[in-house]
């Protein structure tokens, strides 16, 4: 897989790209973390010439990696410090992770399908990410309360609603991103943990695939 990222129509996109992320995003540490995670380890091998195109690339299971912009614009909205300890719901292929653990010393991040999560787990090991982030499956409880709390949560599937159960997760002034909405269409909210109260702001419009789980949608249902 790694052989695909030193074709030069690859370096040629990836370069095309984080100038994009940089005049859009304007965040020079994300950007940067984004630069040092190969996506053509994480793109499917039928997808890996467009591992740098600013698209979502389906991965198998009904799930995707995200679109590039929008990784970079959750990991922005984090405000992640090199002391937090961060939880990611949604594995996926495992690049959210890596780009996660590239500004945080520890991430802990589930998955509900077993394939997707030890392929993630492979992946992230052989990139040199095994000592950082800690990949488990997960099954309807969202999160990982028995690594509780965290300073940041992010949620790479759409909720209907902002779910307790991630909230409780959340340690003092810990911070929350996540896309509530339908089940096609989202708004992206960043929450903050603020004592007992849990304001929000707004980030704009999103798509992301449906998050399954108690205190979301639940699997076979129109509503949580």
């Amino acid at each position: 897989m790694r052989s695909w990222e030193g074709r030069p129509e690859v370096q040629q996109a990836r370069r095309r790209l984080m100038a994009r992320l940089r005049r859009e995003l304007g965040s020079e540490r994300v950007v940067r973390a984004m630069e040092r995670v190969p996506r053509t380890a994480f793109a499917p091998p039928q997808g890996w010439h467009m591992a740098y195109e600013d698209i979502p690339l389906a991965i198998g299971h009904g799930q995707t990696i995200s679109q590039p912009y929008i990784v970079a614009a959750m990991t922005a909205a984090l405000d992640l410090r090199t002391t937090d300890r961060v939880l990611e719901v949604g594995t996926g292929s495992g690049y959210q992770a890596a780009v996660l653990a590239e500004l945080a010393p520890h991430v802990v991040t589930v998955e509900r399908v077993p394939p997707l999560a030890e392929a993630a787990r492979l992946t992230l090991e052989s990139l040199g990410y095994g000592n950082q982030v800690a990949v488990h499956v997960t099954g309807d409880a969202l999160g990982r309360p028995d690594d509780a709390p965290y300073d940041a949560i992010l949620v790479t599937a759409g909720a209907p609603k902002v779910p307790g159960r991630l909230l409780r997760q959340l340690a003092p002034g810990g911070r929350l991103v996540i896309p509530v909405g339908a089940r096609t269409e989202q708004e992206l909210l960043r929450v903050d943990r603020t004592g007992d109260a849990f304001p929000f702001r707004r980030l704009g419009p999103c798509r992301f695939v449906p998050l399954l789980g108690c205190g979301a949608w639940m699997p076979g249902l129109r509503s949580p």
